[in-house]
This record gives structure tokens, C-alpha cells and sequence, in this order.
């Protein structure tokens, strides 16, 4: 990532979300990373782990070794210990079942599968390079092999490679199939794609989602794509269209697994690629999948194109009949996305019809309308107007017309994400992060507030944690570490959400007055709501509760006359 240092904090694109303007903040102070557009926030750790979809554990083994520490045993709780065994076990079985399959294959028992790979014309060596496998006639030939070896049944069902059931006892999900083993981009067995031999529905089968295995997070050959030289990637519809492409010399294809892009796929996609270039099959299915793949993708901020490949169907087919020199030319002459639509969008209309031409081009001029930028609008206009005959002026006018009278988009609509809207906080919600910021930034203020507010006054449960950690932290060495708080939270939600509470956005004061009168104003506010919500869900019985609420309801009213100085 591109950083750029403004004052004491770097800023960047987000790699998140897409964006035009870098509201993405690295403060060194803070050890903190925090984007004020879609909110992602935490420490080195979490960046890892949302970035590269490690493990805690394992960005932290990442990290130290980058360091040339040598990590000591790691203390866990019972819990964590539990779920990262358990994490570790579902890696290990199916490690142990890709060996399993990619032997059987190789053996007497694969033969029907090795003469369907070699009829599609692999070799071995690719066969290798995928681990491509086979997995038995008999369907509970894997389960009885991964028992031998020492798993248990309640581990084998969690892994998804095996179903259990009084009736049937173990029986594989996978048999008689030629399997495809799902990797990682760390290399890492996650998961199964498997065509039936023979007859039998479905044809393709994949694993479900595990523990391992998020297929909205992965993509097939991204484990050898991302290290492509190659400037675009190329997005496949099935498994062998990406081997076939491999085998071929394109070692920059990737495939959806199973199932159609989502958001995730596409921000996926933008860690490793500015381009891609869309090799769907030439079918009608294709057509639509393309067209619902390329707004997903400009959404992140892809730049995408669309391959044709007719008259074949697929990009194995059309690498089979004309060879890798001809496909690399369709990639030189891939079509831009949006004159694809357009292309698309014609063959619903009789161009020969002078009312349907004319609705055409009004539809066309809607669409014109999505892009915000008046020169990169007249760009696409020309496009067009070149394309299909009709003077630029003219085309012009109409997309302005529509504009004007509020006909037409102005926008693009917004496509569903993994990027979570942030909602509009409430002003006391935004005061108990306010404090806070301004705790961790300038620590003279514990000193300031010190006998007025403690990490009880933070109403939210959420905050209230994060206020006690913060406040042991200064007690305990008279210094604060936000970034190691973060790592005391286990959901992600949770992390980013105490990365924003330490990032609220703080309105410059020019003098020390205005900084004394706003810290003031804000502490009352916490404390007047604090003492609200207390009174609210205390027994009124209880005059403990009572005698107290009242003691600090008249050092409110103290408060209220005091001066808070910051020096």
C-alpha cells in the first residue's frame, strides 16, 4: 500500500473497500490502523488476519518470524486452545484425504478418473501441480481410511468430507469422483471439488462450508495466481477452464468455487490485481453470469473486460482447437465491460424498428448517466457514438436531456458488500468515543478527569471493557497501548468497532480554553447519562444505590461549577 504522512498519521486507499480520496489512517502512536470510510480497524495482527484471512496464531507466527523472534508456547484458554486445535484438525484431514485421493488416482483403483484427466488432455505434470485425485467407488472408502489413520467421527463430520447417521453409520460426500482439491492463496487444503465418473447428479459436487472453508472467500488456482507476472487476472466459470488455462501458459486464471462472485470474491480480487479480464463460457448462462460479475466487480474498483470466445464455448475448448497464441490474442482484443453491456443490451431491441432504435438509445443514455465524471462520460459517449453511427452531439445532448428532466440514473446503484454501513451514532455513543480518543492522545488528561469519571461511566458494555483496559494500562505503567486492546477481543466486529472507538473524529480547537471547555461538556455528558442509566436499572429499594446515585449527582452539580484544566 501506498501511504502518504499527514502530521503524525500516514493515510492510504483503503484495501477494504474501494475509494477515490485515502480515508484509510496508520498512526504510529497508536499502532492502530482505522479507515474512517468503511470503518475496518485494529492492530498488525488484525490487519493480517482481514487482509491475508490468517488466523490470530498464525499472523502472529507471520509476524515472528518476519522479526526473527522465536515465539515461546502460546498461552491460550481452553476455549481458544479448543477451537484452534480444532482448526488445526480440519486442516490435517483434509491434507490427509488430498494424499488419499492423489494416490488413488495413480493406482489401479483410478483408473477411470486418470483416463478422463488424459482425455482432457492434462498432463501429468499439471495433474500434479493441482494434486488432482480420485476417491473410490465405495462410499465409505475415505471414512474408513481417515479412521484408520486416528480421527474421530465427530471431528470426521465437522470436516465436511463425511456424513454420519444411524442407518448408514460414516459414508464419504465424495465418491467415485475426480476430485479437485480446493487451496488456499497459503497453500493450504480447505476444501473439494469432485465430478462424478459415469453417470450420477450432481455432476460437479463441492465441499460445504466449514470452519476452513468460506467459498465466498476463496477462489480456485488463486494459490499460483497471485504470483503471476501476467498484468490482469483471468476469471473462469469451472475448474478445468482454470487447469486447462494453466497447462496452457496463462498461470494467471482463478475460478469462482461453485458458485457465482460475490463482493467478497471481487475485494479478494483487488489484493492481488488491478484488472480482470472475464472468460466465462459463450453461452446464454454465461452471458448472464458476466453480466452480474462485472458490476460486482467495478463496485471494489476493478478494471474489467470481457474475452470472447466464440465459436467456442469455453476457454479449454477454445485452447484445444486453436492453441494458447490465439487465445492470447482474444485477451489482447478483450472488450471493455461496459461497451459489453451495451452490446448485450442491443440484442434486445430491433435496431431495424425505428421506435425500438430510439429506446435503445435512451436506455443506452441512462446508462451514460452512471458515470459521475463529465470527462470519462464524454469518453464512453464517443465510445459509443462511434460504435453505433450516431453523431456524439446527439448522444450527448440525450444523456444531458435525461439528466435534466430527472429521468435517468445518477448513479450507479449501490450493490450489496461485505462492507457494513455504519450507522449514525447517537451523541452519547459519540462522546464515550470522543473521551476516549482524546485519553489515548494526549494521556495528561486521566489527571484531568481523574475523580470525575471512571470506566464505569461508559454506558456501553463494549466501550465500558475497553475504558478498563485503558485505564488499568495508565494506572499500571502511566502510559496507554490501544492496539494491544484490540487483541483482547475475539470477533472481528468487536476489533474493528474498538478501533473506531479510539479513532473518533475530533473537531480542531484553536485555544486551550476551547479544548478545556469541550473536554468539560463532555464530561458531564457521560457522567449525567451515566448517573441516568445507573438510576434507570437500580432497585429503588436498594438505598446503598440510592445514598450513592445522590452523592454523585451533587458532584455533578460541583462539577458543573468547576474548572477542568488539561495542563
Amino acid at each position: 500500500m501506498r501511504l502518504q504522512k499527514k502530521g503524525s498519521t500516514y493515510f492510504g486507499l483503503c484495501p477494504f473497500h474501494n475509494e477515490k480520496t485515502g480515508s484509510f489512517s496508520v498512526s504510529p502512536n497508536k499502532q492502530m490502523y482505522y479507515c474512517f470510510g468503511c470503518g475496518a480497524g485494529g492492530n498488525v495482527f488484525t490487519f493480517l488476519m482481514q487482509y491475508e484471512n490468517y488466523t490470530f496464531t498464525e499472523a502472529m507466527q507471520v509476524l515472528a518470524d518476519r522479526a526473527g523472534i522465536e515465539l515461546p508456547k502460546q498461552e491460550m484458554t481452553g476455549a481458544q486452545k479448543r477451537e484452534a486445535d480444532k482448526r488445526t484438525k480440519l486442516l490435517e484431514i483434509n491434507k490427509e484425504a488430498a494424499k488419499y485421493f492423489y494416490k488413488l488416482l495413480r493406482s489401479p483403483r483410478g483408473e477411470k478418473a486418470y483416463a478422463y484427466f488424459r482425455k482432457r488432455e492434462l498432463s501429468d505434470e499439471t495433474m500434479r501441480k493441482f494434486g488432482l485425485g480420485y476417491s473410490d467407488q465405495y462410499s465409505d472408502d475415505l471414512y474408513r481410511y481417515l479412521r484408520h489413520v486416528g480421527y474421530d467421527d465427530a471431528l470426521l463430520k465437522e470436516s465436511g468430507l463425511v456424513s454420519i447417521d444411524e442407518v448408514r453409520g460414516g459414508h464419504d460426500k465424495f465418491w467415485n469422483r475426480a476430485m479437485f482439491p480446493i487451496m488456499d492463496v497459503h497453500n493450504r487444503v480447505i476444501g473439494f471439488g469432485g465430478r462424478v465418473m459415469g453417470e450420477g447428479e450432481p455432476k460437479y459436487l463441492n465441499s460445504p462450508e466449514t470452519k476452513i472453508f468460506d467459498k465466498s472467500r476463496n477462489l480456485y488456482g488463486l494459490n499460483i495466481a497471485r504470483t503471476t507476472r501476467k498484468p490482469q487476472l483471468l476469471l473462469c466459470e469451472g475448474y478445468m477452464d482454470v487447469i486447462a488455462l494453466h497447462q496452457a501458459g496463462f498461470d494467471n486464471a482463478v475460478a469462482s468455487l461453485g458458485t457465482s462472485l460475490t463482493s467478497g470474491h471481487a475485494s479478494l480480487l483487488k489484493r492481488y490485481t488491478k484488472e480482470v479480464y472475464l472468460t466465462y463460457d459463450s453461452d446464454g448462462a454465461g452471458v448472464k453470469a458476466a453480466l452480474r460479475a462485472i458490476p460486482i466487480l467495478k463496485e471494489v474498483g476493478i478494471i474489467t473486460k470481457v474475452i470472447n470466445m466464440q465459436p467456442y464455448k469455453d476457454p479449454d475448448e477454445f485452447i484445444k482447437a486453436l492453441g494458447a497464441e490465439e487465445y492470447q490474442k482474444r485477451i489482447d482484443q478483450a472488450e471493455n465491460s461496459f461497451l459489453f453491456e451495451i452490446r448485450m443490451l442491443e440484442q434486445n431491441y430491433d435496431m431495424n424498428d425505428p421506435e425500438s432504435k430510439t429506446a435503445f438509445y435512451n436506455e443506452t443514455a441512462r446508462r451514460l448517466l452512471a458515470f459521475p465524471e463529465e470527462l470519462e462520460r464524454n469518453n464512453y459517449i464517443q465510445a459509443v457514438a462511434d460504435k453505433y453511427r450516431i453523431g456524439f452531439e446527439d448522444l450527448r445532448k440525450l444523456v444531458n436531456n435525461l439528466a435534466m428532466a430527472g429521468s435517468g440514473i445518477t448513479k450507479a446503484a449501490p450493490l450489496k458488500s461485505g462492507i457494513h454501513e455504519k450507522k449514525k451514532e447517537d451523541g452519547m455513543k459519540q462522546s464515550q468515543k470522543l473521551l476516549l480518543t482524546w485519553l489515548i492522545e494526549d494521556t495528561r488528561l486521566f489527571d484531568s478527569i481523574k475523580g470525575w469519571i471512571t470506566e464505569e461511566d461508559f454506558t456501553e458494555p463494549l466501550y465500558r471493557k475497553a475504558a478498563q483496559e485503558l485505564f488499568t494500562q495508565y494506572g499500571e505503567s502511566g502510559q496507554v497501548n490501544p492496539a494491544k486492546i484490540i487483541s483482547r477481543f475475539q470477533e472481528e466486529e468487536e476489533q474493528k468497532e474498538i478501533a473506531g472507538l479510539f479513532n473518533a473524529k475530533i473537531h480542531e480547537v484553536e485555544t486551550k480554553q476551547d479544548k478545556e471547555k469541550a473536554l468539560k461538556e463532555t464530561i458531564e455528558r457521560i457522567k449525567e447519562n451515566s448517573i441516568d442509566v445507573r438510576s434507570r436499572q437500580s432497585d429503588p429499594n436498594d438505598l446503598t444505590v440510592v445514598m450513592q446515585l445522590i452523592n454523585e449527582q451533587k458532584e455533578l452539580e460541583k462539577l458543573k461549577k468547576t474548572h477542568i484544566s488539561i495542563d
